[in-house]
């Protein structure tokens, strides 16, 4: 969400918003302690509580899209756990349709308005039972496909120091029986041996974040020879203290190894860093080339649930970017 829509939001509903996302913006984080990711989960609840209706939930998606497609990105990939907003729309079914129904409109414009195109994923929460994650999963199964109007992948959110992986493997075998890329949170918060139970009980196609797994060498080489993706994301991971300075997110120890990763901003109206920063810290800080900037780009799309057409036109652009001289 862009932070003039949370507040946007917060007045029309007269909600009070956390003074980090009125008058003290950005929010100033680190979840060093358990205190940390206590006043991150908090602020993040603060937003979402304001979408209470079809027509937020419709403004998020477009102005995510927007956004993006501002940057230059071709591809977003939205993760939803329609729970939070079910009370406010009739139930979760509604939820995702409308999130759909929006991101189809999107996608068919977007040539029009420069908008990134959008795939939608579901999630389910660690905090919550695993049996509302296989309600979840069987959902995101009923609403499967490869279109932009169906459920590409599922995914596990929220403080992976709740709960127990191995709880979900039962939601995660449902939505791999239906083909959906399995996205799970893992390996930021906890270290190379919640990243090792997390490919064991739920077989990931794509971890968010991971970067602890170079933590142990065995765990890194099982997640490279096992060709799944990580989620790198520079910005969140020194601000939630996970890193103390970006120097010491493991970047280029990950390429080195011969890592699949996606660069992500995470939560940009939390961290106020979009992607575009994540890149340059790749260049400034890591020390990547152009060549090696281009092939995170290209491997963010090999790692992706994004069309075949949306894949080979970002190729295309990317091999042009990649020959163009120097300006």
């Amino acid at each position: 969400m862009r932070v003039e829509t949370v507040r946007d939001m917060a007045d029309e509903l007269e909600l009070r918003l956390p003074s980090s996302l009125r008058s003290e913006y950005p929010p100033q984080l680190s979840a060093a302690d358990e205190r940390g990711w206590f006043r991150f989960q908090r602020l993040y609840d603060s937003a979402r509580h304001c979408v209470r209706s079809e027509a937020a939930m419709r403004r998020i998606v477009r102005e995510a899209a927007l956004d993006d497609g501002a940057e230059g990105s071709h591809w977003l990939e939205i993760q939803v756990d329609p729970t939070s907003y079910a009370p406010f729309v009739g139930g979760i079914t509604p939820v995702m349709e409308i999130v759909l129904d929006e991101a189809r409109q999107v996608n068919a414009t977007a040539d029009a308005t420069g908008a990134a195109r959008v795939g939608v994923l579901m999630a389910a929460s660690r905090t919550r039972h695993p049996l509302e994650a296989r309600t979840l999963a069987r959902l995101a199964a009923r609403l499967a496909g490869r279109g932009s109007g169906d459920v590409l992948g599922f995914g596990l959110s929220n403080d992976e120091r709740r709960g127990t992986t191995s709880d979900f493997a039962r939601a995660f075998a449902i939505a791999e029986r239906a083909g959906l890329l399995l996205v799970p949170h893992g390996g930021e918060l906890l270290g190379a041996d919640a990243v090792a139970e997390t490919v064991r009980a739920l077989h990931p196609h794509r971890l968010g974040h991971g970067v602890r797994s170079v933590e142990d060498p065995r765990v890194l080489e099982q997640v490279v020879s096992a060709g799944i993706a990580l989620e790198v994301c520079p910005g969140s991971n020194v601000s939630l203290g996970v890193y103390r300075e970006p120097a010491q997110v493991p970047l280029r120890a990950l390429v080195d190894a011969g890592a699949q990763i996606a660069l992500g901003a995470d939560d940009p109206l939390l961290f106020d860093s979009r992607l575009l920063p994540q890149y340059e810290t790749a260049r400034k800080v890591h020390g990547l080339d152009d060549t090696e900037i281009a092939e995170l780009a290209r491997s963010s799309f090999r790692a992706s649930a994004a069309p075949e057409e949306v894949v080979t036109r970002a190729m295309a652009d990317i091999d042009a970017w990649l020959a163009a001289p120097l300006p």
